[in-house]
């Protein structure tokens, strides 16, 4: 499916695409912060396919949960970001409802929801892409596969998270409908996977906090945390995230992420 040889000397050209969109020269931070981001791309390239079981654990001020049962759906795609389908199964109010996410590096990503109550697709628009996802404190944007066109960024430190040193990386989204001004990730040094992710709203306000927490390897190469914590400071909810049974290279192809089949999945 990939030309793995083909995405890596991509990426590499990353640096001069985003040095000729812009009238100055990257400062050191800023190109050791797109070195970082590149690096962390290459090492999760060619898993071609994917899919996992989730829960999806809803909490809100007062602690009191929901959770929901959901299947994940995975496609790497040549020369674009990644496809995504998003299967509710439980409980019953939500069963049936599917999320299609088409990822794009540069241009706005495309991105469906089937609501069964209503029995239709329905596109979500580049403009609500900040809203929350199913109730969660995921927003639809945060559903996206990375992709390193999608952020300018700048290097700020090395700091010590979750037991380990890594690199502290800012990223400034480029997309205007973003509803973030900024991220701030944490990646790890020997592996460059993200730890710790905040999130700064449009006032530039601390919104949230996404921690990522028991890496597993995959296939001796991928490595995928089995829990992601996602905490909104201002409202006090949180919602979490528990990974299981991944397996990669199962055969799933680009007809098995249609918009037109969204109503059929299972």
């Amino acid at each position: 499916m990939l030309n793995k040889k083909m995405l890596i000397s991509s990426l590499s050209a990353i640096t001069l695409t985003l040095v000729t969109n812009v009238s100055f020269a990257l400062t050191p931070a800023e190109q050791k912060g797109l070195d970082i981001s590149i690096e962390s791309k290459k090492r999760d390239l060619d898993w071609q396919d994917s899919t996992a079981d989730m829960l999806m654990l809803l909490r809100n001020k007062q602690g009191q949960e929901s959770i929901r049962e959901i299947k994940i759906k995975s496609l790497e795609v040549d020369h674009d970001g990644d496809k995504s389908l998003t299967i509710f199964n439980k409980p019953r109010d939500v069963k049936g409802t599917a999320f299609l996410s088409f990822s794009h590096p540069v241009e706005a990503d495309d991105q469906w929801l089937f609501l069964p109550a209503l029995k239709r697709v329905k596109r979500i628009s580049s403009r609500n892409k900040s809203g929350p996802f199913m109730g969660s404190e995921f927003a639809f944007e945060d559903l996206s596969s990375f992709e390193v066109e999608k952020y300018s960024y700048k290097y700020i430190a090395d700091e010590e998270v979750n037991g380990l040193m890594s690199f502290k990386v800012e990223q400034f989204p480029i997309d205007e409908s973003s509803g973030y001004t900024k991220r701030v990730a944490w990646l790890d040094k020997q592996e460059y996977r993200i730890q710790k992710v905040e999130f700064y709203d449009r006032k530039n306000s601390l919104l949230k906090t996404l921690n990522f927490t028991q890496y597993k390897q995959y296939l001796n190469k991928y490595w995928r945390a089995d829990v992601q914590n996602m905490v909104n400071h201002q409202s006090g909810k949180s919602t979490e995230l528990q990974w299981s049974n991944y397996q990669f290279k199962t055969g799933l192809k680009e007809s098995d992420f249609n918009r037109n089949s969204l109503k059929r999945v299972r």
